[in-house]
């Protein structure tokens, strides 16, 4: 039966086979020809060209699933090519980038997309280790957690003083964040117990990695601001034999050369002007936040002696002249007090706004400042927070698409991205002119919207992160 059913082919291919004339092979050759010019189109019987430009309209969110495609999509939607057409084409989406902390020694990156309210989870920090350190004397290690948890400015305090080493138990801790040319910058920051000069980049176009030329100065809990295409980092703390030490040195990364420079020190004039030499000892200036405004850095400063911490103002650096000057009496007063060791504003459609959170844990308040009389002025009277009275960093703000937006964690421990909506004038605000969303609300209903005269709450995205703890946040715009 076997030899039976093996005769049926056999038959069948003898009666199938024919010649081929020389007209029949010039056809084939011209239509494989044909084929195979068309398989290495990124979309068949289109040019190339004219392909680019559909996949350049395409949203961001869908470009992970692109480069699965073929080799040759990858290489195009990772291209920098691809996203200068974007940027011709007004097709730029600016994207939320959330550094989260999990259980103790944990960081991970997310990106949020505003459009699609998708989340993503970004690649872990590459494992390296660093000579000079282990040169010192530490034992090897690698670098997992390069950007490390904010911690309360308490603690941070009680650890310059000597009172408590937090940065044993939360290495790489104190890494500044910044967001320029399209890319994260993570800088410096701790290990063990020295602080690093190291940079790393984050490319979203390669989805990946990679070290830049490190900081003329180790230093940790800088600030930092973009100017002019460029990456500035103030302040911050260095260790020293003495312990850690605070720094009034400042430098600028420029992405074109890939090089540092230095930048003029900041002079701390309300630390140099008090009235005795016992009191310049023992406080000491740090620098507790910086928010580019009108093409200068506005760096706001403290002086600290534990268990005492003093908001004095603070200074302003004008890249046109080099130099600082000392910040404005009401900007520098009415600047919100600190919060976790940093005080929270950014700038929205050219309006600098401030977060100021009132005595009580499940509320603040949102000021905006007011150039012409020097003055800060509350434009939001009550912002939807939960009490979170053992959470490090319980909000933090961001601007995009031209809205004030509040990252907070909700009464379930979900993070949930807050856009306020201003409706009125700034001079037509009231006591009772803003009404909230609770935090449960946004739980159960996230599209629930909270309206009144002056702002309207909007949940546009929340995300169970589990026990993750907020740290710090950057907008990209590509």
């Amino acid at each position: 039966m076997g030899a039976i059913l093996s005769l049926g082919p056999a038959k069948s291919r003898t009666n199938d086979y024919h010649e081929v004339s020389q007209n029949d092979t010039c056809k084939r050759q011209r239509m494989s020809s044909c084929t195979y010019e068309e398989s290495k189109r990124l979309i068949p019987n289109l040019p190339d060209e004219l392909s680019i430009q559909i996949i350049a309209r395409l949203p961001r969110i869908c470009y992970p699933h692109i480069r699965l495609v073929s080799q040759k999509w990858k290489e195009t939607v990772t291209s920098s090519e691809l996203f200068k057409l974007r940027k011709e084409l007004g097709k730029t989406e600016e994207w939320l980038y959330l550094l989260t902390k999990i259980e103790e020694d944990k960081l991970s990156w997310h990106a949020f997309d505003p459009l699609s309210r998708k989340w993503q989870r970004l690649p872990r920090m590459p494992n390296v280790v660093y000579e000079e350190e282990y040169a010192r004397g530490l034992p090897w290690f690698s670098i997992w957690n390069m950007v490390g948890p904010s911690i309360k400015i308490a603690d941070t305090i009680r650890g310059w003083l000597g009172r408590k080493n937090s940065f044993d138990q939360m290495p790489f801790c104190g890494c500044a964040i910044g967001a320029l040319d399209g890319c994260l910058y993570v800088l410096g920051g701790f290990c063990k117990t020295s602080t690093m000069k190291c940079v790393w980049r984050f490319d979203p176009i390669q989805n990946a990695w990679s070290e830049v030329p490190a900081m003329s100065t180790s230093r940790a809990y800088g600030k930092t601001g973009i100017l002019n295409n460029k990456l500035y980092v103030v302040g911050g703390v260095s260790r020293g034999q003495g312990g850690l030490a605070p720094l009034q040195s400042a430098e600028v990364f420029d992405p074109s050369t890939g090089t540092w420079s230095e930048v003029p020190s900041m002079p701390f004039s309300k630390a140099q002007a008090l009235p005795t030499a016992f009191l310049t000892d023992m406080l000491k200036p740090i620098a507790t936040g910086l928010t580019p405004y009108m093409g200068r850095l506005c760096v706001s400063q403290s002086l600290y002696s534990w268990p005492f911490f003093v908001d004095v103002g603070g200074e302003i650096y004008d890249p046109e002249t080099n130099s600082w000057i000392e910040m404005p009496n009401g900007m520098g007063d009415g600047w919100p007090a600190r919060q976790a060791g940093t005080k929270l504003s950014v700038v929205v459609d050219g309006e600098l706004y401030a977060f100021d959170p009132s005595s009580s844990l499940d509320s603040g308040k949102i000021k905006v400042y007011d150039q012409q009389e020097d003055a800060w002025k509350v434009v939001i009277r009550k912002v939807p927070m939960c009490d979170l009275a053992g959470s490090e960093s319980p909000y933090l703000l961001a601007g995009f698409h031209g809205k004030l937006h509040v990252i907070t964690k909700d009464i379930n421990h979900d993070i949930a991205v807050l856009r306020a909506d201003l409706r009125n004038n700034l001079g037509s605000l009231s006591s009772s002119s803003c009404s909230v969303v609770a935090g449960s609300l946004l739980h159960e209903h996230p599209e629930s919207l909270a309206e009144s005269d002056t702002v309207v709450w909007k949940a546009i995205g929340t995300k169970d992160f589990g026990s993750s703890e907020l740290v710090s946040c950057q907008v990209i715009d590509i």
